[in-house]
């Protein structure tokens, strides 16, 4: 039996603590070291030393680490990283900028390194469902992706603001589920909680498949709501990734000879179905996606190349909102 892969985790917050849970029960893999210069407030530890850098990870001799550490630090842990020749899982967004970003890219590749991005929405069951369907053909032409990503605000989070830690889900998931690049984006953002960073975003996209876009994201709602609604030719999609549902609303191939009732209609009502669908944590497919590419049997993670893109588009979101203009990408 080949021995375990030994794993490290930078960053024992909240999302540290759930990476930290599922590399404890993934199969194939040993949580060796964890590492947080602000301690371990929620117990990660279970009985492993609480080192204060990156460098702990390093001297451990892990194989791969999982990075949870705020955006800020993502740059400076994943060249360490990449320097001690480590294969990295860092959490979304890749880094706080596309500069940033693209030299990760280069550290990793130039070393030959597996990296991937923890872009986890890409692992939901209503998501991975619905790019299956559009692959296959069920809604024919795409013509427009659609999110509302709203809720309270996290109190964890400080370095970024909404469109960074939030929006990078909606552009990500929206470039993967159609297969097509942003080519522009006009946005607008607000402040309203007081921070310096924006706590709205609303914002619309151009594909360079021709699909247009559509993303209102907040931190402002006192409900949580994650929806992502793909419309075609033949009828629409909606994915609620809170519950991992995922429903399909069929154009009507029935005429309706009432004719006020065709006229406010417009395209008839069809058969709606909502699939049932095998429902895993997302946070633990994600797990073994980049365990099994560290491995070499497998590709299904989010590329380094893809997380440098998504923060690219974020930045053009930004970079609108403050010019007051569409900026291509």
């Amino acid at each position: 039996m080949a021995a375990a892969l030994r794993a490290g985790l930078l960053g024992l917050g909240m999302m540290g603590r759930h990476h930290a849970r599922v590399l404890r029960s993934l199969a194939g893999v040993e949580l060796v070291a964890v590492a947080d210069p602000g301690g371990d407030p929620h117990g990660v530890a279970a009985g492993l030393p609480v080192g204060d850098s990156v460098q702990a990870l390093v001297d451990a001799g892990v194989d791969y680490a999982v990075v949870a550490a705020p955006t800020q630090f993502h740059e400076d842990v994943a060249l360490a990283l990449a320097d001690a020749g480590v294969h990295a899982l860092i959490e979304k967004p890749l880094a706080p900028s596309t500069d940033a970003a693209v030299r990760i890219v280069d550290a990793f590749a130039g070393a030959g390194l597996v990296g991937a991005v923890g872009h986890i929405e890409r692992y939901n069951p209503a998501l991975q469902s619905l790019r299956r369907r559009i692959e296959s053909g069920d809604l024919g032409d795409v013509y427009q992706v659609a999110t509302r990503r709203q809720g309270p605000f996290p109190a964890r989070i400080a370095d970024v603001g909404v469109v960074k830690d939030l929006a990078t889900h909606d552009i990500d998931l929206t470039a993967w589920i159609t297969q097509a690049a942003f080519t522009g984006v006009t946005a607008h953002v607000a402040h309203k909680s007081g921070r310096s960073h924006e706590d709205l975003v609303a914002f619309v996209g151009t594909l360079d498949s021709g699909v247009l876009t559509n993303h209102l994201v907040n931190w402002l709602s006192p409900f949580k709501e994650r929806t992502t609604v793909v419309s075609g030719e033949r009828g629409t999609f909606v994915a609620d990734t809170v519950t991992a549902d995922l429903t399909y609303y069929a154009n009507g191939i029935v005429e309706t000879t009432w004719e006020s009732l065709a006229g406010f209609r417009g395209v008839s009502e069809g058969d709606v179905v909502r699939f049932a669908l095998g429902k895993r944590e997302p946070l633990l497919v994600e797990h073994e996606a980049f365990r099994d590419a560290v491995l070499g049997v497998g590709s299904d993670v989010v590329s380094l190349v893809e997380g440098a893109r998504t923060v690219r588009v974020a930045e053009a979101v930004l970079e609108s909102a403050r010019a007051g203009q569409t900026v291509r990408v």
